[in-house]
C-alpha cells in the first residue's frame, strides 16, 4: 500500500514537472512573440544590439554554426544602421575560453570598428546577460541577437524586468545538428520562468561601465 501511494505521489509529481515545463515554454513564447524579428527592415532603430555568446567551435574541433550566424546576423544589423554599438555578452570563466573576445574579433574582422564593441565577460547564462545590460551597462532597450529560440527566452527576460527589448533572429542551424540545443532549450525556458517569477540577482555584477 504505501509503495502504491508513493508511486501515484511520483507520478503526480512528473506530470506536474512536465505541465510545468510546458506552461513555461507558453509564457516565454506568448509575451516574446510581439517583439522578435526575422526582417532586418522592420526592426526598430535602437542604439544597442546585445549580442549573446557561444563557444566558437563544438567540442570536435568544427566550426560552431551558432557563432558563425549570430555574428553575421550582428554585422547586418550594424551596417544597416540599424545600431550603433555591439554588447557582446557570454562566458570567460576559465582563461583559455572567452566567448565575449572571440565574437569581438569575428566581428572586426568583418569591419565594425572595435570602439563600437563592448564586452560583457560574466554572461554566465542568458538570465545574467540581459540584467548585466541594464545593471552594469545602463541598458533599457536594445535588440538581443541570437537565434530565435534563444532570443524568446532573453526578450521574455528583458520585458519582465521592464526593459524595452526587441529580438533579431540570426539564422538557425539544421535540425539535426542543433536537436539537443532545441531539447535543452525546453528546460532553460522553464528556469527562465522562474528565475524572473522570484527575481534573483546575476551571479556576478561589478562597476559599471554606461554605452555612451
Amino acid at each position: 500500500m504505501r509503495k502504491k501511494r508513493l508511486l501515484r505521489a511520483l507520478i503526480y509529481l512528473f506530470i506536474s514537472g512536465v505541465l510545468f515545463v510546458f506552461f513555461a515554454n507558453y509564457r516565454v513564447y506568448s509575451v516574446s512573440k510581439s517583439f522578435i524579428y526575422d526582417d532586418l527592415n522592420k526592426l526598430p532603430i535602437n542604439q544597442t544590439a546585445l549580442l549573446l555568446g557561444t563557444s566558437k567551435v563544438l567540442k570536435n574541433g568544427q566550426k560552431n554554426q551558432y557563432f558563425e550566424n549570430r555574428v553575421s546576423a550582428c554585422f547586418d544589423l550594424y551596417q544597416s544602421k540599424k545600431i550603433k554599438y555591439i554588447l557582446i555578452s557570454g562566458d570567460n570563466s576559465r582563461k583559455e575560453y572567452n566567448e565575449p573576445e572571440d565574437m569581438k574579433q569575428a566581428l572586426i574582422q568583418r569591419g565594425v570598428p572595435e570602439d563600437c564593441i563592448y564586452l560583457d565577460y560574466a554572461g554566465f547564462d542568458t538570465y545574467d546577460s540581459v540584467l548585466r545590460a541594464n545593471k552594469i551597462f545602463g541598458q533599457t532597450r536594445f535588440i538581443v541577437v541570437s537565434q530565435k529560440f534563444h532570443n524568446q527566452r532573453a526578450v521574455y527576460i528583458a520585458r519582465r524586468n521592464g526593459f524595452n527589448a526587441f529580438g533579431y533572429n540570426a539564422k538557425d542551424v539544421k535540425k539535426m545538428s542543433g536537436l539537443k540545443t532545441k531539447i535543452r532549450e525546453y528546460f532553460a525556458c522553464a528556469k527562465a520562468y522562474l528565475e524572473v517569477l522570484v527575481g534573483v540577482d546575476p551571479y556576478f555584477l561589478g562597476e559599471k561601465i554606461p554605452i555612451p
